[in-house]
């Protein structure tokens, strides 16, 4: 029997006891290749040393301060990626749901204190995901998720991919376009550049904000640190959490200046976020990202992946209707429910985890090997094999 509250389908019977780099280890020792790494969080792999070391020398510290106080790591975070990425201000939480929490906050906000009170409802891709919350599962419209829940009413929804039906649910009182640069839950969506770069123009033209969640699709996870620059715009708001501290919960949000300016003293605040330790660890992160050469190999490891998996789906195009993502966040759409491939892949020691519409998701760490690549294309040729 188990006393935790029975909201995950925990099929997976293991129990990983230690991990390294790309591989997780049970309590019989047995090797297992992870292509999840905990949904896109340990994108340097399983017990990285650089992370290691600085929890270590940071657990002597102080781990927890109130924000009522500067946090010397906190401030040197907030510079390192408002420089990086072109943003004016940042603020921290402990969760992709809480960051958009804050990003849904600061659009209704910005339009109040510039004397446009009426201008407060939020445009949102339907079966989109943008967290648990009630406000995030109001966001994403997922009957899934929303089912005996009582929703926000400030949300209007489209089909992906309808810019009819978009253009239809835009009025005056629009505030922000919020959207998943590449939709991660939904199936692996990615939303073509040109399609961002008009949802760009169209709000700059109707006077709404823009908001990417980069919580899944950040972080390098899909080839460049935002998957949003592909297509050479600037979002107003980006949430973003998963990668940040490389397993450690932290979650944040970018803002441009005006939007910034309009969060107040009192307007938004939280316990335990931009923590010291936290703080410290996604520090170390950002070294590791930064440094020469990190970004040219993952884009040439996901080049090979994906050239790999597409060889696959040409082998077994009664299985795989097609493989579609981009970097290291991959989709392979199956004919049919993938439960029980999954189960098998399990069995045959590669872990890997569902989203919706048959896609099985593919998330191997950012600094994973070609070798490693190999042996996780070996493991879904055989369970093709075995599957048919």
């Amino acid at each position: 029997m188990s006393y935790v509250l029975g909201t995950y389908a925990r099929s997976v019977k293991e129990n990983f006891i230690s991990g390294k780099g790309s591989y997780l280890y049970n309590d019989k020792n047995e090797k297992y290749l992870d292509f999840v790494q905990g949904i896109a969080v340990n994108a340097l792999g399983h017990n990285h040393q650089a992370l290691v070391k600085a929890m270590k020398s940071n657990s002597e510290k102080p781990w927890h301060l109130s924000n009522l106080f500067l946090i010397q790591e906190q401030e040197k975070f907030a510079e390192r990626i408002c420089k990086l990425t072109g943003f004016d201000a940042v603020g921290f939480q402990n969760s992709g749901a809480e960051a958009t929490e804050l990003a849904i906050k600061a659009a209704v906000k910005y339009f109040y204190s510039i004397g446009q009170k009426e201008k407060n409802r939020i445009l949102c891709i339907k079966n989109s995901f943008h967290g648990r919350t009630i406000g995030t599962i109001s966001a994403g419209n997922n009957p899934k998720h929303t089912e005996g829940f009582p929703l926000l009413n400030n949300f209007d929804h489209f089909e992906f991919g309808n810019h009819d039906e978009m253009n239809e649910k835009i009025t005056d009182k629009t505030c922000a376009i919020l959207c998943e640069s590449i939709l991660g839950e939904s199936g692996i969506k990615v939303i073509p550049n040109h399609c961002l770069q008009g949802l760009r123009k169209l709000c700059d033209e109707k006077n709404i904000l823009l908001i990417c969640d980069e919580i899944q699709s950040g972080y390098f996870r899909s080839g460049k640190f935002f998957a949003y620059q592909y297509s050479n715009i600037k979002p107003d708001i980006v949430p973003f959490a998963k990668a940040v501290a490389g397993g450690y919960p932290v979650g944040g949000c970018l803002f441009t200046k005006k939007i910034a300016n309009s969060m107040g003293i009192g307007s938004h605040g939280s316990t335990f976020a931009g923590s010291p330790l936290a703080m410290s660890l996604a520090n170390v992160v950002l070294d590791i990202m930064t440094k020469k050469g990190f970004e040219e190999h993952l884009n040439e490891v996901s080049k090979y992946f994906l050239l790999k998996l597409n060889e696959v789906q040409k082998d077994f195009p009664e299985l795989i209707l097609e493989v579609r993502g981009r970097g290291l966040m991959i989709g392979i759409k199956m004919h049919d429910d993938p439960s029980k491939f999954i189960s098998l892949l399990l069995k045959n020691k590669l872990i890997v985890v569902k989203a919706s519409e048959n896609v099985i998701r593919l998330f191997p760490s950012l600094i994973v090997s070609k070798e490693e690549i190999d042996e996780g294309i070996k493991i879904i040729n055989k369970t093709c094999n075995e599957y048919k």
